[in-house]
């Protein structure tokens, strides 16, 4: 059987389409900052951008190290509350009932009225941020992972039941296994968010130093007027922010791949 072309194929339209759709927005925006001779402390062209990144490395990358520190402490420890949170919620209707919406609380206050009480609280800078981090990404996890561990089908829970199986093998063999794919997708969006929540946590504390992160690069660009470097700084908060991204979409396909449909689907 002749195999179908290399662009028909799903894994490489997912990959070559959005890269050409980048191509051409970044050409389009050289060309009109060359066209309109935009001057750099305005708009940046992409070129200008790509080379102080390469220039200011060295300040840049420490800063990066730093914001992925917090982003990557931040989502472990989001994760982990949220399952612990979601496994209470499906012990009892009534738990459930009464402590959602504190989590519905937690997640329209913005974190940017409460980031200063934490940081106060929390003498340690790190760890301020770590927690402000983590409340930002913590509700879609406890959100996703709760649907997921009640939507399980009701036949199979009438058949464990019928075999008299323990709340404990219902959880292990049951619920967890059909709350896998609504957890992943927890994942994915809180990766993002918990970036988000780190960079507003340093726009709040304000660290500078050896400890500062991409959030007083971008600051400090500011008021130097030093534009090509701020857009260099959110040039690389973008891509780590694709990067989790995609990391939490192969943790997905790794999990999921081999069982459930929602991966196995080529459509």
């Amino acid at each position: 059987m002749k195999s179908p072309p290399l662009l028909s194929q799903p894994r490489v339209q997912r990959v070559v389409y959005p890269v050409l759709i980048g191509v051409v927005l970044v050409a389009l925006w050289q060309w009109m900052v060359v066209a309109m001779e935009l001057p750099p402390y305005l708009v940046p062209s992409p070129f200008l951008m790509v080379q102080t990144l390469v220039t200011d490395w060295t300040p840049l990358g420490n800063a990066l190290l730093v914001t992925l520190k917090i982003t990557l402490l931040s989502f472990a420890l989001a994760t982990v509350a949220g399952v612990l949170i979601s496994f209470l919620f499906v012990q009892s209707k009534r738990i459930e009932t009464a402590l959602f919406p504190y989590a519905v609380l937690l997640q329209v206050t913005p974190i940017v009225a409460v980031a200063p009480l934490i940081i106060i609280w929390v003498k340690n800078p790190t760890a301020a941020m770590t927690v402000c981090a983590a409340l930002v990404a913590l509700f879609p996890i406890i959100s996703n992972t709760t649907l997921g561990l009640r939507s399980i089908d009701p036949d199979l829970q009438s058949y464990f039941k019928l075999n008299r199986a323990t709340r404990w093998q219902q959880l292990v063999r049951l619920r967890i296994p059909s709350a896998l794919p609504y957890f992943f997708g927890g994942l994915r969006i809180s990766s993002g968010l918990a970036l988000i929540g780190a960079v507003v946590a340093e726009f709040v504390a304000g660290t500078g130093g050896s400890g500062a992160g991409l959030a007083y690069q971008i600051l400090q660009a500011g008021f130097q007027l030093n534009i090509p470097r701020m857009f260099a700084a959110l040039l690389l908060i973008s891509l780590t922010g694709v990067a989790l991204f995609v990391l939490m979409a192969w943790l997905t396909k790794l999990a999921l791949g081999s069982w459930h449909a929602s991966e196995l689907s080529q459509d």
